[in-house]
């Protein structure tokens, strides 16, 4: 669930300026799994945009702030959601962890970096939601933990349908500050795409697995 039209529109069109997104439908990148992709989307350019992570920031704490009630600390996703959930919790003033979605293999072979304790109310923060199933890993380590997951906020998602069922299927409230359709939207308006590239982007982004380096 996207925080708003508004907001979702204004993150998309700070995205493309600082190129943290590039659309090519005529030349796709190629993802680890072997997915042809019309999008490459790398939200770390935030934390090289002053303005831009600050607005990033208050509008994730504002979405905290409205959408859950208790919240006893923030935790990042290794490692998109780091900075910017330190940053979150900073705002908010309240202590800050990260988690690994798998156990690192040296020295205290810790998933959870920080303190986090049973019963715990904890909002996790994410900068990408493609499939979910990295971004859900970390609340599977959390919940071992028995610490209470009250949900995710993520920058931006993919809204693919994989990710919507992952979600559901694990009970974790999804709230993100932009999203695909809010991003095809503004690039359009923008120039950065043709009319002509909106059906390559929607069939895509609806079916994914469509566009395969092997095929």
């Amino acid at each position: 669930m996207i925080a708003s039209k508004d907001i979702a529109s204004k993150i998309a069109k700070y995205l493309l300026d600082i190129k943290a997104v590039k659309l090519q439908p005529s030349d796709p990148f190629t993802w680890a799994s072997g997915i042809l992709s019309p999008i490459y989307c790398d939200n770390r350019k935030i934390l090289s945009a002053p303005s831009i992570r600050t607005s990033v920031v208050e509008e994730i704490t504002a979405v905290i702030s409205g959408k859950f009630e208790g919240v006893d600390a923030i935790v990042g996703v290794a490692t998109g959601g780091i900075a910017i959930g330190a940053l979150v919790a900073d705002k908010l003033n309240l202590p800050f962890a990260y988690v690994r979605a798998k156990v690192k293999e040296h020295g205290m072979k810790n998933a959870i970096e920080g303190e986090l304790y049973e019963d715990q109310s904890v909002v996790v923060i994410e900068d990408l939601i493609s499939t979910g199933g990295s971004s859900l890993a970390v609340v599977d380590v959390l919940r071992e933990e028995e610490i209470v997951v009250m949900g995710m906020v993520a920058i931006f998602t993919y809204d693919f349908n994989e990710a919507t069922n992952n979600f559901k299927s694990q009970g974790c409230k999804l709230f993100t500050l932009s999203n695909y359709d809010s991003l095809i939207k503004e690039a359009l308006e923008m120039n950065y795409v043709s009319e002509g590239d909106i059906e390559v982007l929607t069939k895509w982004r609806n079916d994914p697995k469509s566009m395969m380096a092997n095929s």
